[in-house]
């Protein structure tokens, strides 16, 4: 098997001080730097996903093109400088991006996913039609949503198709 180590939405607007500031963002930013360090040790590859708003649809609430807070967090260029950036409109990774064409590039048979939203664009990958030919797994510690409760919500729901686990047992 070959991983990947999918890194969704770690951008700005998440993070205090953004347009839509998330649960437990240091910690989450700090175990999915942790966990790119011990992919890039393994040689597994990493890919930072970017959700940018559609602009057609008006302004979006946060994630608009060519704001602060649609860049991806400046720890995660740091730690994954070379990664494939995949840009996104909908919750799902793999609809109408290059994420697929990227992992087949790379050989990956396996993904670990990790990101934020937990119940949304972290579930909505993992649990992908297109992810179906892929062993799947998302890293619980790697994760994080609005508040404690939404993101255990969110993880029970989708432990019955996909395994979880933390990112020192997967990488």
């Amino acid at each position: 098997m070959s991983k990947a180590l999918l890194v969704i939405d770690l951008q700005n607007d998440y993070f205090p001080g953004g347009q839509f500031p998330l649960w437990n963002t240091d910690v989450t930013l700090q175990s999915i730097e942790r966990a790119i360090e011990k992919a890039k040790a393994q040689s597994i590859p990493v890919i930072v996903i970017q959700h940018i708003a559609d602009s057609s649809l008006g302004i979006a609430p946060f994630f608009n093109q060519g704001t602060t807070g649609a860049e991806v967090h400046p720890r995660i260029l740091a730690a994954a400088p070379n990664a494939p950036v995949v840009v996104k409109q909908f919750a799902d990774s793999f609809v109408k991006t290059t994420l697929e064409e990227t992992l087949t590039k790379l050989g990956a048979t396996e993904l670990l996913v990790c990101g934020m939203m937990t119940q949304n664009c972290v579930t909505h990958t993992a649990i992908s039609k297109s992810a179906e030919k892929y062993k799947v797994s998302i890293l619980v510690d790697c994760c994080t949503t609005v508040n404690e409760m939404l993101h255990q919500i969110a993880l029970h729901a989708v432990s019955t198709r996909v395994p979880l686990v933390t990112s020192g047992d997967a990488l």
